[in-house]
């Protein structure tokens, strides 16, 4: 396979690693960076969209084996342990409304909601919306870590994922700042944000994966693994240093960051220097 090829998809793995689970949006900075490398020159749209399934899987297993020991305690606890279930409940009542609203509306969203103003409007709003959290007062904290959440919490949380299908939102933007704002401490929104996101990325995955099936060929594989290993690096970096940074940082940098891009994301559609259509 062309060597060339192989770089552009470790580009890509190392932009899907970085951005998937920071406040940012994956889709936005994918779109961005397939248009500066040219990718859909050298490979199909049908294919690029299996690609991308594969960086994403990258992502997943990044965060897997960060949470690795708290993944496996759980399940062998599961049998035993009350709070053990009581997570694990969580995170499935946190995870049924996107699966409900993906299957009823998905497709709608993906034809009519791509834009480039509607992905800008994204950016900034949620940029926006990043700022006003961080400006709550501390005694708004109920809930310091996921152990603590209760199920209508799980749910909260899980129908404002349900804004992340908007493109340009962030799945990760959405959880971590909706849970801020519904009384969850930063760090409790970060840890839940990454552990919902394992059964969220791991189904739209596997879904994408099955309507796309027929695209698949053996002599893409190197194409695969390469995206997907550079994505596991990256993510895994990415998600060690973010679970330290939001101890004693907060997301207003994000905020300002996702403001810039939205702008940014305007005057390239405006000037036609990249098209922001999926």
């Amino acid at each position: 396979m062309d060597l060339v090829l192989l770089i552009k998809a470790a580009l890509m793995g190392i932009v899907e690693g970085l951005t998937e689970f920071l406040p940012i949006s994956s889709t936005g900075h994918l779109i961005l960076a397939g248009s500066l490398l040219n990718l859909t020159q050298d490979i199909t749209d049908a294919k690029l969209k299996v690609f991308e399934i594969a960086i994403q899987t990258g992502a997943i297993f990044a965060v897997i084996l960060v949470y690795w020991q708290r993944l496996s305690s759980t399940a062998s606890q599961f049998g035993r342990s009350r709070d053990a279930r009581r997570f694990v409940l969580n995170v499935l009542i946190g995870f049924l409304p996107a699966v409900v609203l993906g299957l009823l509306i998905g497709k709608v969203v993906k034809a009519h909601l791509f834009t480039p103003v509607i992905v800008a409007s994204a950016f900034i709003v949620g940029g926006l919306i990043i700022l006003w959290a961080e400006r709550r007062p501390a005694s708004s904290v109920r809930v310091q870590s996921v152990d603590d959440m209760t199920a209508l919490d799980a749910l909260k949380v899980g129908l404002v994922q349900c804004f992340a299908m908007v493109p340009g939102t962030s799945r990760s933007g959405s959880t971590i700042i909706g849970g801020m704002l519904m009384g969850l401490s930063r760090q409790a929104a970060t840890d839940f944000s990454f552990f919902l996101g394992i059964p969220t990325l791991i189904g739209a995955g596997a879904y994408s994966l099955l309507k796309e099936r027929e695209h698949l060929a053996m002599g893409d594989l190197p194409l695969f693994l390469v995206g997907l290993v550079f994505s596991f690096l990256s993510a895994w970096l990415c998600v060690r240093w973010l679970l330290k940074y939001v101890a004693t940082h907060n997301f207003v940098p994000f905020a300002w960051y996702r403001i810039a891009f939205g702008l940014l994301i305007l005057a390239t559609a405006y000037t036609g220097a990249i098209s922001w259509h999926d």
